[in-house]
C-alpha cells in the first residue's frame, strides 16, 4: 500500500480519484492549495504525488520548482493529471517534463483511470 498525495482543485474529481486509489489499496491525502500540499508532503510523507498543473492560488509549475528545491523531495515521483492539452503543456512546462523530473503526464480528457493506475503501479514497483 502506497501513500499518495493528490493535489486537485476540483472536489468531485478529487473524490473520484481518492475512491479509485483506495479501491486499489492505497491511502490518499487530498489538498487544493499548493502551500498546504507542500506542508502535507512534509507531514504525510507520500510515496507518489498526482497533481494538476492548474491550481487555485499559484501554478503547479511553481509548486514543482519549490518541491524539487528540497533535497528530500527532489526524486519523489510526480504524475501530472491535468486538463491541459498536449499543445498547451509547453506553455506550463517550457523546458519539458524531464526538467522537473515528472514521471508521467496524463491529460484528463484522454486518459482513463486504468491508464493512470498503470502509471501508478509502474512507478511504485521496486527497482
Amino acid at each position: 500500500m502506497a501513500k499518495i498525495l493528490l493535489i486537485e482543485s476540483d472536489k468531485l474529481l478529487a473524490d473520484n480519484l481518492r475512491d479509485f486509489l483506495e479501491a486499489a489499496g492505497h491511502s490518499s491525502h487530498w489538498q487544493v492549495e499548493p502551500q498546504a500540499a507542500l506542508d502535507a508532503v512534509d507531514s504525510f510523507k507520500p510515496n507518489l504525488i498526482i497533481m494538476d498543473l492548474l491550481l487555485a492560488s499559484r501554478s503547479g509549475t511553481e509548486f514543482l520548482y519549490e518541491l524539487r528545491s528540497y533535497p528530500d523531495w527532489e526524486s519523489l515521483p510526480v504524475i501530472i493529471y491535468s486538463s491541459l492539452a498536449d499543445g498547451e503543456l509547453g506553455q506550463w512546462l517550457p523546458q519539458g517534463l524531464e526538467h522537473l523530473d515528472i514521471a508521467a503526464y496524463h491529460p484528463k480528457t484522454a486518459a482513463g483511470l486504468g491508464e493512470l493506475g498503470r502509471s501508478i503501479n509502474c512507478l511504485l514497483q521496486p527497482a
